[in-house]
């Protein structure tokens, strides 16, 4: 509220500008970033970033450490600031579709999906059964890819090379996959208000059905040699701990919630159509570790499987995108659960049918 429309918070405990990082054209130069001070003897920092290897988005860590001893981390973020809903307002449906797609890469179905359902939410508009059932697939393929992908990861920090190699291998094939079924490896711009974009031939299913027997192979792999490394254990137990009540304070949700004992899950807590009807576990961790992290995510990956396998039980041959209704103006929100956790997106519509407001909260923003 401060740096991007000027109001004055009155007691703010910390002073220092989030996004204003002082280049913006015609503003005047933010206040000097200052990290808080450490002291004490045999202390080191560490800064990392803002520029990262690979494809992470840039942000400034500052670690304080005393040997493995983390003392204090801050964050500095705020490097690749869009002014994403400066660029939605007024915008039509169409084109608010394509910006909100392209928040987060990593989630753009589940942001399509809240988009479309907070559109339809404004304006009456009601999607097919068959689409509402293509959502869910195409969500829960992208659930997958992530979590498959973020498993290899953790395992690779850990130097434990192997494991990485298959998972990444493992989220190429659910990425060749998605492009064969949905024409977009990413599955981008496929869920549209009233519907889905794209439909799924029945070769499709057979492709998709053939991936989720790879996925349980790899997953069944994945967990025998991870519990058969306490080399790798021991840099996963007992690291990086997320208190429950810190996890409660902050509403984290997702797996990190859910390895800290937050039974949250927008699919389970707020059902929206297909997961009112799909039978799905909701299983939680207590240790607040990497090691519960990654459990957490086998266990999503696990639960994917079976989702998928329903909804693609469930595909009756119909329609996938109903016509828009003639009300105009109107406010809707919509709470999707994005691999991450929950993505939260409102919008509020003007009689001419443009976006008057867009509002897209993303789960990382409580983790």
């Amino acid at each position: 509220m401060r740096d991007l429309y000027g109001v004055q918070p009155v007691g703010l405990p910390d002073p220092r500008p989030w996004l204003d990082h002082g280049h913006w054209p015609g503003r005047k130069s933010a206040a000097r970033y200052e990290f808080l001070p450490t002291e004490g003897e045999g202390l080191h920092q560490i800064p990392v970033g803002p520029v990262h290897a690979g494809i992470i988005e840039p942000g400034h860590f500052r670690f304080t450490a005393n040997g493995e001893t983390v003392v204090r981390l801050e964050e500095r973020l705020g490097y690749v600031h869009k002014g994403v809903e400066a660029l939605m307002a007024g915008a039509a449906i169409e084109k608010a579709l394509r910006i909100v797609g392209r928040i987060s890469g990593d989630s753009t179905v589940a942001y399509g999906w809240a988009f479309a359902r907070a559109v339809e939410a404004a304006t009456g508009w009601t999607p097919p059964p068959r689409a509402v059932l293509l959502r869910g697939v195409m969500a829960e393929l992208e659930r997958l890819s992530h979590h498959i992908n973020d498993v290899g990861a953790i395992c690779n920090d850990a130097s434990v090379l192997t494991i990485h190699a298959r998972c990444t291998l493992q989220r190429e094939d659910v990425l060749a996959v998605a492009d064969a079924c949905f024409g977009h490896r990413l599955m981008m711009d496929r869920i549209v208000p009233g519907g889905v974009a794209t439909d799924l031939t029945p070769e499709g299913v057979g492709r998709i059905r053939g991936l989720l027997a790879r996925l349980e192979e790899t997953r069944a792999e994945v967990l025998r040699v991870y519990d058969s490394l306490p080399s790798l254990q021991d840099r996963t137990v007992t690291t990086g701990i997320v208190a429950p009540e810190l996890v409660r304070q902050y509403a984290a949700g997702g797996f990190v919630g859910r390895a800290s004992g937050r039974a949250f899950d927008a699919r389970k807590s707020f059902p929206y159509a297909p997961y009112d009807r799909v039978d799905f576990e909701l299983k939680t961790r207590t240790a607040g570790d990497v090691d519960a992290r990654l459990l957490v995510r086998m266990d999503e990956i696990s639960g994917s499987l079976g989702i998928v396998s329903q909804l693609l039980g469930r595909l009756t041959p119909g329609e996938i995108l109903a016509n828009r209704p003639t009300i105009a103006a109107g406010e809707g929100a919509a709470l999707v659960e994005a691999f991450r956790g929950d993505v939260f997106v409102s919008v509020r519509i003007d009689a001419d049918g443009r976006l008057a407001r867009v509002h897209a909260r993303d789960a990382s923003w409580f983790q």
